[in-house]
């Protein structure tokens, strides 16, 4: 799969300019993409083409890719508006641009990929691809065995049916009125485990995302990430 992007956000990807900048390289005709001026913020190149910025090809970046354990308080973006801890702001003495395939929400810990590969991020978290993911959820309450199997079964929320996923008890506290449990989920909305379990007025006391495909976090510690293995990386190609 060839994946397209606008040729601007290619520029500012391979770390030249800004991709502000880089739009306006574009406007001035100073952008080409196999051979041709460009003057359209809208032009879309892959992999396969050649994309030039007055007439010097743009290198493309090694791929990186990292597998991180992502602690509470971080959020999951580049940049944050707020001035809060990034995941990249985790990644000390990297010298790429990378970003997170999908998110994790700022109190969510666990497993979390970044990566500079865009056609990869794009077959992970495009839907259709149905990637497996299982979060350990700690909530305020324990599930009735009819509600978890609603909950397998599917449920509506504000965004639509959810997909069929898979529960798993770890534990229940009937005198603190808690309970854990492994949830499998097959898509990535946002906030989805929380709003799962909203649907039935319990809160999320703790979630954790503990698998990712075939990777898990064993080995590291809040706040660690590694590089995926070689075949590592084959096998989350495969999987698409």
């Amino acid at each position: 799969m060839n994946h397209k992007e606008r040729v601007q956000k290619i520029i500012a990807n391979s770390g030249i300019t800004s991709r502000r900048k880089a739009e306006q390289y574009i406007l001035d005709g100073r952008v080409s993409v196999n051979g041709q001026i460009i003057t359209e913020l809208g032009v879309k190149a892959g992999s396969n083409d050649r994309v030039e910025v007055d007439g010097v090809p743009i290198e493309k970046e090694q791929p990186i890719y990292i597998l991180m354990y992502k602690p509470r308080g971080v959020v999951s973006t580049v940049e944050d508006e707020h001035d809060r801890k990034t995941v990249i702001d985790l990644l000390e003495g990297l010298n790429f641009r990378i970003y997170p395939v999908g998110r994790l929400d700022y109190e969510t810990t666990g497993l979390l990929l970044l990566t500079n590969d865009g056609d990869l991020t794009y077959q992970l978290t495009h839907p259709k691809f149905k990637v497996m993911k299982k979060y350990l959820v700690t909530l305020d309450g324990i599930l009735l065995r009819e509600e978890i199997k609603t909950l397998e079964k599917g449920i509506m929320l504000d965004d639509g049916m959810t997909a069929k996923c898979k529960v798993k008890v770890i534990q229940e506290n009937k005198k603190e009125n808690s309970s854990q449990l492994e949830l499998t989920i097959h898509e990535g909305r946002n906030r989805q485990v929380r709003r799962m379990i909203e649907y039935f007025n319990y809160n999320v006391k703790k979630l954790k995302r503990i698998q990712y495909a075939q990777l898990t976090l064993k080995g590291l510690k809040e706040g660690e990430s590694r590089a995926l293995t070689p075949h590592e990386v084959k096998q989350l190609k495969e999987l698409t």
